[in-house]
């Protein structure tokens, strides 16, 4: 299981939502490159960023954090990603992973073409809310059961499935095991959780669903738990 603590980026801004509400975005760390250092020297063999300007518009307003954090450390990149000449745009800024969320759902043709170019380094995000996957930075609902649009990404070749449940985002309310359980009965790809981890118990829980990987975002900026301890755990499993 990695752990992958989270950076959101708005105009240049490490910033945190809550249920993915625009208009609760509020900065909560001066600097981008600190604080990706500081997950780096907790341990984070990866870190999961999301362009939220990329995810609302499509306009690439953070290319330049983005690939001096890439410089740093492995990067998992969403938000925006809709296009190949959007992935290999992320590509040439140095991404290791590159995660399709809007575009899997609207032209799953791209997923397919996207997966024989870059292989295992596309991941596709599953945001969904009360089990309907939501797209275009969480504000439209496509009204796709997110079960099932997760049969069909396995199916189309897609390794890994970063699964966001968006009532608990930025909640600390813990995650949505329900959801999780059923998914991971399902498929055989890896799974990502995101959305509502507050603490190590919650990380445990999630370890023993079989989840792949979790990212921690508000947990990380509120102290609510001690992201050092939680990485050495999952690395001595």
């Amino acid at each position: 299981m990695i752990v992958l603590p989270a950076i959101d980026l708005k105009d240049g801004k490490c910033v945190r939502l809550e249920k993915g509400d625009f208009s609760t975005t509020r900065q909560v760390a001066d600097d981008v490159l600190e604080t990706a250092g500081r997950f780096l020297a907790a341990g984070a063999k990866m870190i999961h960023m999301v362009d939220l300007d990329g995810a609302l518009d499509g306009v690439r307003k953070n290319a330049e954090i983005v690939a001096a954090v890439a410089s740093r450390i492995k990067v998992e990149l969403g938000g925006g990603l809709r296009t190949m000449a959007d992935l290999d745009a992320a590509d040439h800024l140095g991404i290791h992973r590159m995660v399709i969320g809007s575009a899997a759902v609207s032209a799953p043709d791209f997923v397919r073409e996207a997966v024989k170019r870059y292989g295992p380094r596309i991941a596709v995000g599953i945001d969904a809310r009360n089990g309907i996957v939501s797209t275009h930075g969480w504000t439209q609902e496509s009204g796709l059961n997110a079960l099932e649009f997760a049969v069909r990404m396995e199916d189309s070749g897609v390794q890994t499935l970063i699964y966001t449940d968006i009532e608990t985002d930025g909640m600390l309310s813990g995650p949505n095991l329900h959801e999780l359980a059923a998914l991971r009965n399902r498929l055989t790809c890896g799974i990502i959780a995101s959305g509502g981890v507050r603490d190590e118990a919650d990380i445990r829980r999630l370890r023993a669903l079989g989840m792949d990987g979790v990212i921690i975002g508000k947990a990380c900026y509120a102290g609510t738990l001690d992201l050092a301890a939680v990485i050495s755990e999952v690395n001595a499993c």
